[in-house]
Protein backbone atom coordinates (compact mmCIF):
# COMPACT_ATOMS: atom_id res chain seq x y z
CA UNK A 1 0.00 0.00 0.00
CA UNK A 2 1.30 3.50 -0.88
CA UNK A 3 1.55 5.47 2.36
CA UNK A 4 3.24 8.53 0.82
CA UNK A 5 1.62 11.77 1.98
CA UNK A 6 1.47 14.47 -0.68
CA UNK A 7 2.95 17.93 -0.16
CA UNK A 8 -0.58 19.34 -0.22
CA UNK A 9 -1.77 16.93 2.45
CA UNK A 10 1.24 17.75 4.63
CA UNK A 11 0.46 21.46 4.44
CA UNK A 12 -3.24 20.92 5.16
CA UNK A 13 -2.45 18.70 8.16
CA UNK A 14 -0.04 21.29 9.57
CA UNK A 15 -2.70 24.01 9.39
CA UNK A 16 -5.27 21.70 10.89
CA UNK A 17 -3.01 20.81 13.81
CA UNK A 18 -1.49 24.19 14.63
CA UNK A 19 -3.93 26.75 13.25
CA UNK A 20 -7.32 28.01 14.34
CA UNK A 21 -10.24 26.30 12.61
CA UNK A 22 -11.98 29.55 11.62
CA UNK A 23 -11.91 28.86 7.86
CA UNK A 24 -13.08 26.01 5.65
CA UNK A 25 -10.83 26.28 2.58
CA UNK A 26 -11.01 24.29 -0.60
CA UNK A 27 -8.38 21.51 -0.33
CA UNK A 28 -5.82 23.18 -2.58
CA UNK A 29 -2.43 24.41 -1.32
CA UNK A 30 -1.16 27.30 -3.40
CA UNK A 31 2.54 28.03 -3.71
CA UNK A 32 2.92 30.47 -6.62
CA UNK A 33 0.92 33.17 -8.37
CA UNK A 34 1.38 35.26 -11.51
CA UNK A 35 -1.31 37.40 -13.09
CA UNK A 36 -4.55 35.40 -13.25
CA UNK A 37 -2.68 32.13 -12.66
CA UNK A 38 -1.82 30.20 -9.49
CA UNK A 39 -0.05 26.88 -8.96
CA UNK A 40 -0.27 24.42 -6.10
CA UNK A 41 2.68 22.79 -4.33
CA UNK A 42 2.59 19.88 -6.77
CA UNK A 43 2.80 22.30 -9.69
CA UNK A 44 -0.79 22.02 -10.97
CA UNK A 45 -2.06 25.18 -12.67
CA UNK A 46 -5.35 26.95 -11.88
CA UNK A 47 -7.15 30.12 -12.90
CA UNK A 48 -7.86 32.25 -9.83
CA UNK A 49 -11.51 33.33 -9.86
CA UNK A 50 -11.61 34.68 -6.30
CA UNK A 51 -8.66 37.13 -6.34
CA UNK A 52 -8.30 36.85 -2.55
CA UNK A 53 -11.81 38.27 -2.17
CA UNK A 54 -10.97 41.05 -4.67
CA UNK A 55 -7.66 42.05 -3.06
CA UNK A 56 -5.65 40.92 -6.11
CA UNK A 57 -7.40 43.10 -8.70
CA UNK A 58 -4.07 43.91 -10.36
CA UNK A 59 -3.11 40.24 -10.64
CA UNK A 60 -0.80 38.11 -8.56
CA UNK A 61 2.70 39.51 -7.98
CA UNK A 62 2.35 42.45 -10.36
CA UNK A 63 5.98 43.41 -11.11
CA UNK A 64 5.48 47.15 -10.63
CA UNK A 65 3.85 46.68 -7.25
CA UNK A 66 6.42 44.10 -6.14
CA UNK A 67 9.26 46.40 -7.18
CA UNK A 68 7.74 49.28 -5.20
CA UNK A 69 7.40 46.95 -2.21
CA UNK A 70 11.01 45.76 -2.43
CA UNK A 71 12.47 49.22 -2.95
CA UNK A 72 10.62 50.71 0.02
CA UNK A 73 11.26 47.66 2.21
CA UNK A 74 14.99 48.17 1.69
CA UNK A 75 14.72 51.85 2.67
CA UNK A 76 12.24 52.35 5.53
CA UNK A 77 9.33 50.20 6.66
CA UNK A 78 7.91 51.64 9.88
CA UNK A 79 8.32 54.77 11.97
CA UNK A 80 4.98 54.74 13.84
CA UNK A 81 2.98 57.94 13.76
CA UNK A 82 5.14 59.39 16.54
CA UNK A 83 7.14 60.91 13.67
CA UNK A 84 6.43 62.08 10.14
CA UNK A 85 7.64 59.97 7.22
CA UNK A 86 8.32 60.98 3.62
CA UNK A 87 5.70 58.67 2.05
CA UNK A 88 2.48 59.23 3.99
CA UNK A 89 1.66 62.74 2.75
CA UNK A 90 2.33 61.71 -0.86
CA UNK A 91 0.02 58.72 -0.52
CA UNK A 92 -2.71 60.76 1.16
CA UNK A 93 -2.60 63.39 -1.60
CA UNK A 94 -2.61 60.71 -4.32
CA UNK A 95 -5.63 58.88 -2.99
CA UNK A 96 -7.57 62.05 -2.11
CA UNK A 97 -7.01 63.46 -5.60
CA UNK A 98 -7.96 60.19 -7.29
CA UNK A 99 -11.19 59.62 -5.37
CA UNK A 100 -12.12 63.26 -4.77
CA UNK A 101 -11.93 63.81 -0.99
CA UNK A 102 -10.34 66.27 1.44
CA UNK A 103 -8.76 63.87 3.89
CA UNK A 104 -7.55 60.27 4.13
CA UNK A 105 -7.10 58.09 7.20
CA UNK A 106 -4.88 55.09 6.42
CA UNK A 107 -5.24 51.91 8.42
CA UNK A 108 -4.40 48.24 7.79
CA UNK A 109 -7.39 45.90 7.44
CA UNK A 110 -10.83 46.48 6.04
CA UNK A 111 -12.36 45.82 9.44
CA UNK A 112 -10.06 48.43 10.96
CA UNK A 113 -11.14 50.96 8.33
CA UNK A 114 -14.80 50.24 9.10
CA UNK A 115 -14.17 50.63 12.83
CA UNK A 116 -12.50 53.98 12.07
CA UNK A 117 -15.54 54.99 10.00
CA UNK A 118 -17.87 54.15 12.90
CA UNK A 119 -15.84 56.31 15.28
CA UNK A 120 -15.70 59.19 12.81
CA UNK A 121 -19.45 59.09 12.17
CA UNK A 122 -20.24 59.08 15.87
CA UNK A 123 -17.75 61.85 16.67
CA UNK A 124 -19.24 64.00 13.89
CA UNK A 125 -22.72 63.19 15.16
CA UNK A 126 -21.92 64.53 18.61
CA UNK A 127 -19.71 67.47 17.70
CA UNK A 128 -21.37 68.73 14.51
CA UNK A 129 -24.93 67.40 14.33
CA UNK A 130 -25.48 67.86 18.05
CA UNK A 131 -26.68 64.37 18.96
CA UNK A 132 -26.93 63.92 22.78
CA UNK A 133 -24.01 62.08 24.38
CA UNK A 134 -24.01 58.31 23.80
CA UNK A 135 -27.26 58.43 21.80
CA UNK A 136 -25.81 58.22 18.27
CA UNK A 137 -27.34 55.64 15.93
CA UNK A 138 -25.81 54.14 12.79
CA UNK A 139 -28.29 52.60 10.36
CA UNK A 140 -27.06 49.39 8.73
CA UNK A 141 -28.74 46.83 6.48
CA UNK A 142 -29.62 43.14 6.61
CA UNK A 143 -27.11 40.64 5.16
CA UNK A 144 -24.28 43.18 5.44
CA UNK A 145 -20.66 42.17 5.74
CA UNK A 146 -18.20 44.77 7.02
CA UNK A 147 -15.74 42.61 8.96
CA UNK A 148 -15.40 40.39 12.01
CA UNK A 149 -14.59 42.66 14.97
CA UNK A 150 -17.02 42.72 17.88
CA UNK A 151 -18.01 46.29 17.04
CA UNK A 152 -18.83 45.35 13.46
CA UNK A 153 -20.64 42.06 14.10
CA UNK A 154 -22.92 43.96 16.47
CA UNK A 155 -24.56 45.27 13.27
CA UNK A 156 -24.56 41.89 11.50
CA UNK A 157 -27.58 39.67 10.82
CA UNK A 158 -25.45 36.60 9.99
CA UNK A 159 -25.77 33.95 12.73
CA UNK A 160 -22.29 32.60 11.98
CA UNK A 161 -20.85 36.05 12.68
CA UNK A 162 -22.83 36.58 15.88
CA UNK A 163 -23.52 33.30 17.68
CA UNK A 164 -21.79 33.16 21.09
CA UNK A 165 -19.84 36.39 20.53
CA UNK A 166 -22.10 38.75 22.51
CA UNK A 167 -22.84 40.96 24.33
CA UNK A 168 -22.99 43.30 21.38
CA UNK A 169 -22.34 47.00 20.98
CA UNK A 170 -25.48 49.14 20.99
CA UNK A 171 -26.18 52.03 18.65
CA UNK A 172 -27.26 50.29 15.46
CA UNK A 173 -30.60 50.06 13.68
CA UNK A 174 -30.85 47.31 11.05
CA UNK A 175 -33.19 47.78 8.09
CA UNK A 176 -33.77 45.78 4.88
CA UNK A 177 -31.32 46.28 2.03
CA UNK A 178 -32.56 47.96 -1.15
CA UNK A 179 -35.58 49.50 0.64
CA UNK A 180 -35.76 53.31 0.39
CA UNK A 181 -39.01 53.51 2.35
CA UNK A 182 -37.45 51.74 5.35
CA UNK A 183 -34.34 53.91 4.96
CA UNK A 184 -36.25 57.20 5.07
CA UNK A 185 -38.24 56.07 8.08
CA UNK A 186 -35.00 55.21 9.91
CA UNK A 187 -33.28 58.47 8.97
CA UNK A 188 -36.11 60.54 10.46
CA UNK A 189 -34.60 59.75 13.88
CA UNK A 190 -32.55 62.89 14.69
CA UNK A 191 -29.98 60.76 16.53
CA UNK A 192 -28.89 58.96 13.35
CA UNK A 193 -25.36 59.98 12.38
CA UNK A 194 -24.61 57.53 9.56
CA UNK A 195 -26.05 55.13 7.00
CA UNK A 196 -23.52 52.30 6.56
CA UNK A 197 -23.94 50.23 3.40
CA UNK A 198 -22.24 48.26 0.63
CA UNK A 199 -23.17 49.34 -2.92
CA UNK A 200 -23.21 45.64 -3.84
CA UNK A 201 -23.36 43.04 -1.09
CA UNK A 202 -20.40 40.85 -1.99
CA UNK A 203 -20.11 38.34 0.83
CA UNK A 204 -23.89 37.94 0.97
CA UNK A 205 -23.80 36.59 -2.58
CA UNK A 206 -23.28 39.56 -4.93
CA UNK A 207 -26.66 41.17 -4.28
CA UNK A 208 -27.03 44.16 -6.62
CA UNK A 209 -29.61 46.73 -5.48
CA UNK A 210 -32.28 48.13 -7.78
CA UNK A 211 -31.46 51.01 -10.09
CA UNK A 212 -31.58 54.30 -8.22
CA UNK A 213 -31.22 52.85 -4.69
CA UNK A 214 -27.82 54.38 -4.02
CA UNK A 215 -28.80 57.71 -5.55
CA UNK A 216 -31.93 57.87 -3.42
CA UNK A 217 -29.90 56.89 -0.35
CA UNK A 218 -27.58 59.82 -0.98
CA UNK A 219 -30.52 62.20 -1.39
CA UNK A 220 -32.10 60.99 1.86
CA UNK A 221 -28.83 61.26 3.78
CA UNK A 222 -28.46 64.84 2.56
CA UNK A 223 -32.09 65.61 3.47
CA UNK A 224 -31.75 64.31 7.03
CA UNK A 225 -28.14 65.44 7.63
CA UNK A 226 -26.73 61.92 7.87
CA UNK A 227 -23.32 60.66 6.68
CA UNK A 228 -23.52 58.20 3.77
CA UNK A 229 -20.86 55.65 4.79
CA UNK A 230 -20.09 53.52 1.71
CA UNK A 231 -18.12 50.32 2.30
CA UNK A 232 -16.36 49.70 -1.02
CA UNK A 233 -13.65 47.44 0.36
CA UNK A 234 -14.62 44.67 -2.06
CA UNK A 235 -16.38 46.70 -4.77
CA UNK A 236 -13.88 49.55 -5.07
CA UNK A 237 -10.66 49.91 -7.07
CA UNK A 238 -12.23 49.00 -10.40
CA UNK A 239 -13.83 45.68 -9.48
CA UNK A 240 -17.31 46.50 -10.84
CA UNK A 241 -16.21 48.37 -13.99
CA UNK A 242 -16.10 51.79 -12.33
CA UNK A 243 -13.46 53.25 -10.00
CA UNK A 244 -15.97 52.65 -7.20
CA UNK A 245 -19.34 50.91 -7.55
CA UNK A 246 -21.12 54.05 -6.32
CA UNK A 247 -20.09 55.74 -9.58
CA UNK A 248 -22.58 53.57 -11.51
CA UNK A 249 -25.25 55.89 -10.12
CA UNK A 250 -23.15 59.04 -9.98
CA UNK A 251 -22.99 58.82 -6.18
CA UNK A 252 -20.14 60.43 -4.22
CA UNK A 253 -20.40 59.09 -0.65
CA UNK A 254 -19.75 61.40 2.29
CA UNK A 255 -17.40 58.73 3.59
CA UNK A 256 -15.68 56.11 1.42
CA UNK A 257 -14.18 52.99 3.01
CA UNK A 258 -11.54 51.14 0.97
CA UNK A 259 -9.16 48.20 1.44
CA UNK A 260 -8.18 44.95 -0.28
CA UNK A 261 -6.99 46.00 -3.77
CA UNK A 262 -5.44 49.22 -2.44
CA UNK A 263 -2.26 47.17 -2.21
CA UNK A 264 -2.82 44.75 -5.08
CA UNK A 265 -2.83 41.95 -2.50
CA UNK A 266 0.76 42.51 -1.41
CA UNK A 267 0.42 44.25 1.95
CA UNK A 268 -2.43 45.14 4.33
CA UNK A 269 -3.66 48.67 3.53
CA UNK A 270 -7.07 50.24 4.10
CA UNK A 271 -8.41 53.76 4.11
CA UNK A 272 -11.28 56.03 5.08
CA UNK A 273 -11.80 59.05 2.82
CA UNK A 274 -14.04 61.95 3.82
CA UNK A 275 -14.40 65.70 4.18
CA UNK A 276 -12.48 68.08 6.44
CA UNK A 277 -15.66 68.62 8.46
CA UNK A 278 -15.94 64.93 9.35
CA UNK A 279 -12.27 63.91 9.55
CA UNK A 280 -11.09 66.78 11.71
CA UNK A 281 -13.53 65.96 14.51
CA UNK A 282 -10.98 63.39 15.71
CA UNK A 283 -8.03 65.01 17.51
CA UNK A 284 -4.52 63.74 18.43
CA UNK A 285 -4.64 60.84 20.86
CA UNK A 286 -8.24 59.88 20.07
CA UNK A 287 -7.58 57.28 17.38
CA UNK A 288 -4.61 55.56 15.77
CA UNK A 289 -2.73 52.46 14.70
CA UNK A 290 0.95 51.56 15.04
CA UNK A 291 1.16 50.32 11.45
CA UNK A 292 -1.46 52.65 9.95
CA UNK A 293 0.10 54.87 7.29
CA UNK A 294 3.52 53.20 7.42
CA UNK A 295 5.96 54.02 4.60
CA UNK A 296 5.85 50.52 3.10
CA UNK A 297 2.07 50.55 2.86
CA UNK A 298 2.09 54.04 1.37
CA UNK A 299 4.55 53.16 -1.40
CA UNK A 300 2.56 50.05 -2.27
CA UNK A 301 -0.77 51.92 -2.24
CA UNK A 302 0.41 54.58 -4.69
CA UNK A 303 1.86 52.05 -7.14
CA UNK A 304 -1.16 49.75 -6.90
CA UNK A 305 -3.59 52.53 -7.77
CA UNK A 306 -1.27 53.80 -10.51
CA UNK A 307 -1.26 50.32 -12.09
CA UNK A 308 -5.06 50.27 -11.93
CA UNK A 309 -5.26 53.52 -13.89
CA UNK A 310 -2.27 53.10 -16.22
CA UNK A 311 -3.29 49.65 -17.46
CA UNK A 312 -6.96 50.43 -18.09
CA UNK A 313 -8.13 47.79 -15.66
CA UNK A 314 -11.42 49.52 -14.84
CA UNK A 315 -12.59 49.50 -18.46
CA UNK A 316 -11.34 45.93 -18.83
CA UNK A 317 -13.40 44.87 -15.81
CA UNK A 318 -16.50 46.37 -17.44
CA UNK A 319 -16.04 44.68 -20.82
CA UNK A 320 -14.85 41.32 -19.49
CA UNK A 321 -17.71 41.32 -16.98
CA UNK A 322 -20.25 41.73 -19.77
CA UNK A 323 -18.66 38.86 -21.67
CA UNK A 324 -18.68 36.66 -18.57
CA UNK A 325 -22.36 37.31 -17.80
CA UNK A 326 -23.32 36.72 -21.44
CA UNK A 327 -21.57 33.35 -21.32
CA UNK A 328 -23.15 32.43 -17.97
CA UNK A 329 -26.65 33.44 -19.08
CA UNK A 330 -26.22 31.31 -22.18
CA UNK A 331 -25.15 28.46 -19.91
CA UNK A 332 -28.22 29.01 -17.70
CA UNK A 333 -30.40 28.29 -20.73
CA UNK A 334 -28.63 24.96 -21.21
CA UNK A 335 -28.12 23.86 -17.60
CA UNK A 336 -30.91 23.30 -15.11
CA UNK A 337 -28.50 23.65 -12.16
CA UNK A 338 -27.91 27.37 -12.85
CA UNK A 339 -30.95 29.39 -11.80
CA UNK A 340 -29.64 32.98 -11.74
CA UNK A 341 -26.67 35.07 -12.88
CA UNK A 342 -25.99 38.50 -11.37
CA UNK A 343 -23.23 41.04 -10.87
CA UNK A 344 -21.42 44.10 -12.21
CA UNK A 345 -18.02 44.25 -13.84
CA UNK A 346 -15.93 41.33 -12.66
CA UNK A 347 -17.87 40.79 -9.44
CA UNK A 348 -20.41 38.14 -10.37
CA UNK A 349 -22.29 35.20 -8.94
CA UNK A 350 -24.35 32.27 -10.14
CA UNK A 351 -27.00 30.55 -8.07
CA UNK A 352 -26.80 26.76 -8.06
CA UNK A 353 -29.87 24.58 -7.55
CA UNK A 354 -28.90 21.58 -5.41
CA UNK A 355 -29.13 18.23 -7.17
CA UNK A 356 -31.60 15.49 -6.26
CA UNK A 357 -28.80 13.59 -4.52
CA UNK A 358 -27.89 16.60 -2.35
CA UNK A 359 -24.85 18.02 -4.14
CA UNK A 360 -24.47 21.78 -3.72
CA UNK A 361 -22.40 24.77 -4.84
CA UNK A 362 -19.52 23.39 -2.73
CA UNK A 363 -19.44 20.26 -4.88
CA UNK A 364 -19.45 22.39 -8.03
CA UNK A 365 -16.44 24.31 -6.70
CA UNK A 366 -14.65 21.05 -5.94
CA UNK A 367 -15.19 19.95 -9.57
CA UNK A 368 -14.10 23.36 -10.84
CA UNK A 369 -10.91 22.95 -8.81
CA UNK A 370 -10.29 19.55 -10.39
CA UNK A 371 -10.77 21.18 -13.80
CA UNK A 372 -8.32 24.00 -13.08
CA UNK A 373 -10.43 26.92 -11.83
CA UNK A 374 -10.66 28.18 -8.25
CA UNK A 375 -13.86 29.77 -6.91
CA UNK A 376 -15.59 29.62 -3.54
CA UNK A 377 -19.22 29.15 -2.58
CA UNK A 378 -20.99 31.48 -0.19
CA UNK A 379 -24.24 30.94 1.69
CA UNK A 380 -24.69 27.40 0.40
CA UNK A 381 -26.08 27.87 -3.10
CA UNK A 382 -24.07 30.82 -4.49
CA UNK A 383 -20.72 30.78 -6.28
CA UNK A 384 -18.88 34.09 -6.51
CA UNK A 385 -16.65 34.63 -9.56
CA UNK A 386 -14.13 37.47 -9.29
CA UNK A 387 -10.95 37.04 -11.36
CA UNK A 388 -8.15 39.63 -11.44
CA UNK A 389 -9.06 42.65 -13.54
CA UNK A 390 -6.12 42.01 -15.89
CA UNK A 391 -7.87 38.96 -17.37
CA UNK A 392 -7.96 38.88 -21.19
CA UNK A 393 -10.82 37.91 -23.49
CA UNK A 394 -9.01 34.68 -24.42
CA UNK A 395 -8.54 33.80 -20.75
CA UNK A 396 -12.10 34.59 -19.72
CA UNK A 397 -13.47 32.47 -22.56
CA UNK A 398 -11.19 29.62 -21.52
CA UNK A 399 -12.48 29.93 -17.96
CA UNK A 400 -16.10 30.07 -19.10
CA UNK A 401 -15.40 26.88 -21.04
CA UNK A 402 -14.23 25.23 -17.80
CA UNK A 403 -17.31 26.43 -15.91
CA UNK A 404 -19.63 25.28 -18.69
CA UNK A 405 -17.97 21.86 -18.99
CA UNK A 406 -18.10 21.39 -15.21
CA UNK A 407 -21.76 22.32 -14.84
CA UNK A 408 -22.99 20.41 -17.87
CA UNK A 409 -21.27 17.30 -16.53
CA UNK A 410 -22.58 17.99 -13.04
Amino acid sequence: MNTTVSLSQQAIELEDKYGAHNYHPLPVVLAKGEGVHVWDVEGKHYYDFLSAYSAVNQGHCHPRIINALIEQAQTLTLTSRAFYNDKLGEAEKFICDLFGYDKALLMNSGAEANESAIKLARKWGYQVKGIPTDQAVIVAVERNFHGRTTGIISASTDPDSRNNFGPFMPGYQIIPYNDVIALEEALKNPNVCGFWVEPIQGEAGVFVPGDGYLKKAQELCTKYNVILMMDEIQTGCGRTGKLIASNHEGVHPDMLILGKALSGGTYPVSCVLTSDEIMLTIKPGEHGSTFGGNPLACAVLVESLAVLMDEGLIDNAASMGELFRDRMNALKDKCEHVTLVRGKGLLNAIIIKPTADGRTAWDVCMKLMENGLLAKPTHGDIIRFAPPLIITEEQINACCDIIEKTLLEF
